[in-house]
């Protein structure tokens, strides 16, 4: 659905299309919580916090659990979302058949007529190339058993956590001038032949060297003293958490 994209006090491609979901959508009951590229306390996502809470007065947490309204660039968090959380996901390019038909008045008679031979064939090519689909983000999806949306340039890690979702997701993107969401236990899944089924990233023997989880999308970094490669949580609020009930829990084991 296309609409007016207001211009903002950030550059477009900065997450314009969210920050306009956002403020359309943000009340004095909610909490905010804005995260980019899995950080709390990136540059982006403090000055996001701070312009919508000096514009709403509204309250702002890292806590996925107390959030009404997350808004983030290109990760959805590893905390479950619920019932009446509303997800906001930053779009640069909305259109998932857009590398094979650059006119936008055919692709949406593409999708009307549900004719996706193109995404098909994208995917196929990129098997006979490299043996497996090689899209890093932005893996397109079937929403509802019926039309290819793209997800935002997610990881293919979280593009199961779309489906049947109990959170509300709206994807905006402000130099498209585009919304879109998925309703809360929508079916959405990755496209993928039966042969070649969809796969996401997978960190097998590695764990965060903070918290140590291996169920998580995890970063490469090098670490400062020893110049090795080691990994860690991307998503820092939910690492933190992770900290914190280990240090609970020795406390408790203490007394």
């Amino acid at each position: 659905m296309p609409f007016s994209s207001r211009e903002m006090p950030i550059a477009r491609g900065w997450g314009t299309g969210g920050l306009q979901i956002t403020l359309a959508l943000i009340g004095k009951q909610d909490k905010l919580k804005v995260i980019d590229q899995g950080s709390d306390e990136s540059v982006n996502a403090v000055s996001i916090k701070k312009l919508v809470q000096k514009t709403t007065g509204v309250s702002v947490t890292d806590e996925t659990e107390e959030a009404t309204i997350i808004q983030s660039r290109h990760r959805v968090p590893e905390v479950a979302l619920k019932s009446g959380q509303t997800l906001v996901l930053q779009v640069p390019a909305p259109e998932p058949l857009r590398n094979v038909e650059a006119r936008e008045a055919k692709t949406k008679i593409l999708h009307s007529e549900e004719e996706y031979s193109g995404a098909w064939l994208q995917l196929f090519e990129q098997i006979m190339k490299y043996g497996r689909s090689s899209t890093g983000a932005d893996h397109p999806v079937y929403v509802h058993h019926r039309y290819v949306m793209a997800p935002s340039p997610i990881p293919r890690f979280d593009n199961p956590k779309l489906n049947k979702s109990d959170a509300l997701v709206l994807l905006g993107a402000g130099r498209e001038k585009k919304i879109y969401a998925v309703p809360p236990h929508t079916d959405v899944q990755s496209l993928a032949f039966d042969d070649y089924p969809f796969s996401v990233e997978t960190f097998d023997g590695k764990c965060c060297r903070l918290c140590g989880s291996t169920d998580v999308f995890l970063d490469e970094v090098l670490d400062a003293k020893t110049g090795k490669a080691e990994h860690q949580c991307n998503d820092t609020s939910f690492c933190l958490d992770q900290l914190n009930q280990q240090l609970v829990k020795e406390e408790t084991n203490y007394a």
